[in-house]
């Protein structure tokens, strides 16, 4: 089935690199114009996947011919987020897409947290995966959310983990992060449902990235079915878009998890 956005406008959060920017060259390649968004221009080339945010941005506008703007914003603070939503609407019209998909298990002076379990984890910690993740994507659906509901129309994607659906004995806050994403997005979609605006939620299996090589030993793959290996970017961006096309019009208010 063919999905067709032309003439859509989207918000991909965190998508100057990693599964984000695959997420918005799916979209840019069904037709729909796209924000690009990361906490700064540099954050793409942390791991070499592209010289810069405006980079990526002038990559996908040259070629698919849709509208596209780098926008930087650190979506931890409310300010900025209501900033990157303003402007997005600015550059492009509207927003008819939002793609919650910034985030990570990050620490507030380390990339991870460290340790990183519900004891000893520091309360700075605690509150640097909450906020890049659960508030984040709080402060991100208030704004569009606005936005949407006004004009009665919108798709809002929000992006779990399947971190939050397993017992885990690393990464507890950001698993329970996570998994409030999924409550809060069924609940989201209650109250916006009345507006014809879609609220869903899909929680990724582990997926190759150039953060996930860069940071994990993979092996073993080659003895595994197609539905235990660790997933392509592919994968994950086939069910968002199913998320953001009409094929999901009669759905809300739902958590895709993507067991692995």
């Amino acid at each position: 089935m063919t999905i067709d956005l032309t003439g859509k406008n989207a918000l991909v959060t965190g998508s100057s690199r990693g599964l984000g920017k695959q997420y918005a060259v799916d979209l840019a390649r069904a037709g729909a114009n796209v924000i690009i968004h990361d906490v700064n221009e540099e954050a793409a080339a942390r791991f070499n996947e592209a010289a810069s945010g405006s980079a990526v941005a002038e990559e996908i506008a040259a070629k698919y011919g849709v509208k596209t703007k780098f926008i930087a914003a650190d979506m931890s603070d409310a300010d900025q987020v209501q900033a990157l939503i303003e402007q997005s609407i600015e550059a492009l019209g509207s927003i008819d897409i939002l793609v919650n998909n910034a985030g990570g298990d990050i620490g507030l002076h380390t990339p991870r947290p460290d340790p990183n379990d519900a004891l000893d984890i520091s309360v700075d910690d605690i509150r640097s995966v909450v906020d890049r993740n659960l508030l984040s994507t709080m402060y991100a659906c208030k704004f569009a959310g606005l936005h949407m509901r006004e004009r009665h129309s919108g798709k809002i994607v929000n992006v779990g983990s399947i971190a939050g659906h397993i017992p885990v004995r690393e990464g507890i806050i950001y698993a329970a992060a996570k998994m409030g994403i999924s409550h809060y997005t069924r609940s989201l979609a209650e109250q916006l449902r009345p507006f014809d605006v879609n609220v869903n939620c899909i929680s990724p299996a582990p997926t190759y990235t150039a953060r996930f090589l860069a940071t994990r030993t993979v092996t073993g793959q080659d003895e595994r079915s197609r539905l235990q290996k660790v997933a392509q970017p592919e994968d994950m961006s086939d069910i968002v878009m199913f998320l953001c096309g009409p094929q999901s019009d009669a759905l809300s208010g739902e958590t895709i998890v993507c067991w692995k």
